[in-house]
């Protein structure tokens, strides 16, 4: 198993335009910062629907309320480092919103692989971005990995979705070819995917797909800063999703719940 850049085309040439704008790189690392409830926020503000900032105040006020004071005027100046930190995310987040939506949609797939890979780099210094996975025998794959670890004998890929909807069986069926090809070759691969939506979404999504999905780990917008912390080692089918027992694996990521045959 070794990993290989990917091939440039068209569609890499432009993706790789919008990864490079330093709006992306901004808000990606507020994002790793936050707070869940700051994530919620901008997971709704550059969804697009509205761009007024007193209006997003209005909706999320105990984000902007003076420190120590939840109950403040939200419609004020920031006050506190809490409130300041939110300030900053929304209006970076409203330039994203701004745009028009074929480019907002590409924005926040580029947002969610750098924050990604921002919160994978602070606890390993072998993250790599649109990777393949190249298997002796097995022909490669045409789309890369959007953030890969590639640590000797303990790799990791990760597919990016902005939302649950992006989760299809195209998705699954690349992640688990990868794992099992690795597994042939006795070379242990962490696959799982990193999605920016709320775990309930991602569960309804995945209870629709008929592909194989064991093994393949879910990180998603509450779990996030596990990828910071420890490695994502997806549980079997059968065992709890929110299980911690002694001795079992992190609850970073959750399994796929349910399987079946291809």
């Amino acid at each position: 198993m070794r990993f290989q850049d990917a091939a440039p085309d068209a569609r890499h040439v432009v993706y790789a335009g919008i990864q490079a704008d330093p709006l992306v790189g901004r808000v990606a690392a507020l994002l790793a910062d936050a707070n869940l409830g700051q994530r919620l926020m901008a997971r709704a503000v550059m969804n697009g629907q509205r761009t007024d900032p007193a209006t997003w105040r209005a909706i999320f006020p105990s984000l902007f309320a003076p420190s120590g004071d939840p109950s403040g005027d939200p419609s004020g100046p920031p006050s506190g480092p809490a409130s300041q930190g939110s300030e900053a995310l929304l209006e970076a987040c409203l330039a994203v919103a701004e745009r028009g939506e074929q480019a907002r949609s590409q924005y926040r797939g580029a947002i969610v692989e750098s924050l990604a890979a921002l919160l994978l780099a602070r606890r390993s210094g072998a993250v790599r971005r649109e990777r393949r996975i190249l298997f002796d025998g097995v022909r490669a794959e045409i789309h890369p990995y959007d953030v890969t670890v590639e640590e000797p004998g303990s790799a990791e890929v990760y597919d990016c979705k902005w939302g649950a909807r992006g989760i299809n069986a195209e998705v699954l069926d690349q992640l688990d070819d990868a794992r099992r090809h690795a597994a042939d070759e006795g070379e242990p691969l962490v696959v799982a995917l990193v999605v920016f939506d709320a775990r309930r979404s991602c569960l309804v999504r995945l209870a629709r797909q008929t592909v194989r999905r064991e093994g393949i780990g879910l990180v998603t917008i509450e779990t996030l800063d596990r990828l910071a912390r420890r490695r994502v080692q997806p549980r079997g089918p059968t065992e709890p999703p929110e299980s911690t027992s002694a001795g079992g694996p992190p609850a970073g990521s959750s399994p796929m719940p349910g399987s079946s045959s291809r």
